[in-house]
C-alpha cells in the first residue's frame, strides 16, 4: 500500500482499530447521556468483550506479526478495558475511579508520544484527553466535565473507526503536505 493511503500495518491493525473504535463510541456516547436510557454502564459488555478480550487477542496477533507498537498498544488497552468492565459493578470510590482513569490516560499519552501515522496519533491523543478529562471529572465530581470527556471519547472512537474503514476502503489517511512558501526550503 502507498504510504498516503495506509492506515496501519495489516489486518491486526484494522481489527484492533475497529474494536477500539466501537468500544470508545459505546463508552463515549453512554457517558454523554445523549441517547435516552443509555448510560456508561450499558457499554460494559462491549468494553469487556470487544474492548478487553478482542483487543488483547489482536495485540497478541500483532506481536506474532512482529508489530510491537500495535501489539503493545492493543494488549495494554485490552487489559485496561477488561479491568474497567469487570470492576464497573464494584464499589469503587470516586477517587479510586479517577486514579484508574488517570493511569489509563497515561497509557494513552505514551501511545501518542510513541509516534506512528497521523490517525493513530490523533486517536491515541483524543483517548488521552478523554481519559484525563474523565479522571479530573471523577476527582472533582463534575457531571458536566464527565459529559465533555464522553464526547472526546466518542470522537476518539470515530477517528479509530475511520482509520480502520479507510484502510479497508483505501481512503486517504494523511493530510496533504503544503509546498514550502517563497524563500523557504523544504526539508526531506
Amino acid at each position: 500500500m502507498d504510504n498516503d493511503v495506509s492506515a496501519g500495518n495489516g489486518t491486526t491493525t484494522v481489527a484492533g482499530r475497529l474494536a477500539l473504535g466501537i468500544t470508545l463510541l459505546a463508552f463515549g456516547l453512554g457517558t454523554t447521556g445523549v441517547i435516552d436510557n443509555v448510560t456508561t454502564s450499558d457499554a460494559v459488555s462491549v468494553a469487556h468483550y470487544l474492548g478487553g478480550v478482542a483487543l488483547f487477542l489482536v495485540g497478541l496477533l500483532a506481536f506474532r506479526d512482529r508489530d510491537t507498537a500495535n501489539g503493545t498498544g492493543y494488549v495494554v488497552l485490552g487489559a485496561l478495558w477488561f479491568t474497567w468492565a469487570v470492576s464497573s459493578g464494584g464499589h469503587t470510590s470516586a477517587n479510586g475511579a479517577g486514579l484508574f482513569l488517570l493511569l489509563f490516560a497515561l497509557v494513552a499519552l505514551s501511545l501518542t508520544l510513541a509516534g506512528g501515522e497521523q490517525l493513530g496519533q490523533a486517536m491515541h491523543g483524543l483517548l488521552f484527553l478523554a481519559m484525563l478529562l474523565l479522571a479530573v471529572a471523577s476527582f472533582a465530581d463534575s457531571s458536566s466535565l464527565t459529559k465533555v470527556g464522553g464526547w472526546v471519547a466518542a470522537a476518539a472512537g470515530a477517528v479509530a473507526w475511520y482509520a480502520a474503514t479507510a484502510a479497508l476502503a483505501h481512503w486517504p489517511t494523511v493530510l496533504p503536505r503544503r509546498a514550502a512558501g517563497r524563500g523557504v526550503t523544504a526539508a526531506g
